[in-house]
């Protein structure tokens, strides 16, 4: 009888066990001259760094995240990865000084076009090279950052696909000449992405990185990894910290959603979720600021749909429930929408 109640115990235990997770920062800009909306000043990035320091977060590079989603393997707790977009040259002169004192890994997705064309206040490759040198993994971020999800006005499938590719692969090889790297990851610009886009970019063999917010885990898309944006509005510690202890859903299906909105507006998230540590009914929803009930079509999938249509641009729909065995920690998922004329 004593052996039959540990067994039971251990097997309660283990399926109440959360999802192990990884949260991706994004920044861009590191300055206090820069808009807002993008940016953080070099005080708060020293200070989300010291409060990872402090409580003793797993500050980990994306290729070691990578590697485990790829071969399944497990995920330190609390882990956490930190990237930035768009190439400014204050990722060299006020952040790179900043990670390299705290010895954290980091990695930076550039646009090496506009590299070239120095549009903007933009990184030189001389100081792409010395990143790369001290050890900053450098990847793919377009060759233009131009928006990629979908066809420009009369361009054709065939076209779009042949322009993007062109653009990745471009972008790819140009980033190994300067810097000897090629890890085939791309960091969506915009964030913007569709479900024809991630077809390409998988068959390409390259990894596809959003924008949008949400823990990463073992059954997260390899086409369509979130990231917690933290800067601007988003960079107040207060909450920032809350994310950084955020977990994973584990995805049974995602039903191909498609994140380019076409016909149906408001669009409908439809999911099929391992259910172990989290209550169905505390699962809420979220779009334009207001709270969405979803609605349980089975034990373990449910849709949710926003009460009014979605307006031109990128918005979101985000999903989370409390954790049952880790207080405090939250599941999130969070689905981008793009709203094209």
């Amino acid at each position: 009888m004593l052996r039959l109640i540990t067994l039971i115990i251990t097997f309660v235990c283990l399926t109440l066990l959360p999802a192990q997770a990884a949260v991706v920062l994004i920044y861009h800009h590191v300055a206090s001259d820069t808009p807002r909306v993008t940016s953080v000043t070099a005080d708060e990035l020293r200070g989300h760094l010291q409060y990872l320091k402090d409580h003793n977060f797993n500050v980990i590079g994306l290729d070691v995240l990578i590697n485990q989603l790829k071969t399944s393997q497990p995920i330190a707790d609390n882990s956490v990865v930190i990237t930035f977009d768009d190439s400014y040259e204050n990722n060299f002169t006020t952040a790179h000084p900043i990670l390299q004192q705290f010895g954290y890994p980091y990695t930076l997705f550039i646009s090496p076009g506009s590299i070239d064309k120095q549009d903007g206040p933009l990184l030189n490759w001389q100081q792409v090279k010395q990143m790369s040198d001290d050890g900053v993994l450098i990847a793919n971020h377009g060759m233009w950052h131009e928006h990629m999800a979908a066809p420009e006005a009369g361009e054709t499938k065939k076209a779009w696909r042949k322009r993007i590719k062109k653009s990745i692969l471009d972008a790819e090889k140009s980033i190994k000449q300067h810097t000897g790297q090629s890890h085939k990851w791309l960091a969506y610009p915009y964030g913007e992405y569709s479900l024809a886009l991630e077809q390409l970019v998988a068959e390409m063999g390259f990894i596809g990185i959003g924008q949008h917010s949400g823990a990463v885990g073992n059954s997260t898309s390899l086409t369509h990894m979130p990231r917690f944006p933290a800067a601007g509005q988003y960079a107040n510690l207060a909450q920032l910290s809350q994310k950084f202890r955020s977990l994973a859903f584990t995805i049974i299906d995602e039903h191909k959603t498609d994140a380019l909105v076409q016909q149906a507006n408001p669009p409908t998230l439809r999911l099929t979720l391992q259910i172990t540590d989290f209550k169905p009914s505390q699962l809420t929803c979220y779009a334009f600021g207001k709270a969405l009930n979803p609605n349980w079509e089975t034990d373990n999938s449910f849709s949710v749909q926003a009460d009014k249509p979605l307006t031109k641009g990128r918005s979101r729909y985000n999903c989370t429930a409390p954790s049952l065995s880790k207080n405090g920690y939250y599941y999130w998922f969070s689905q981008p929408w793009l709203k094209l004329d």
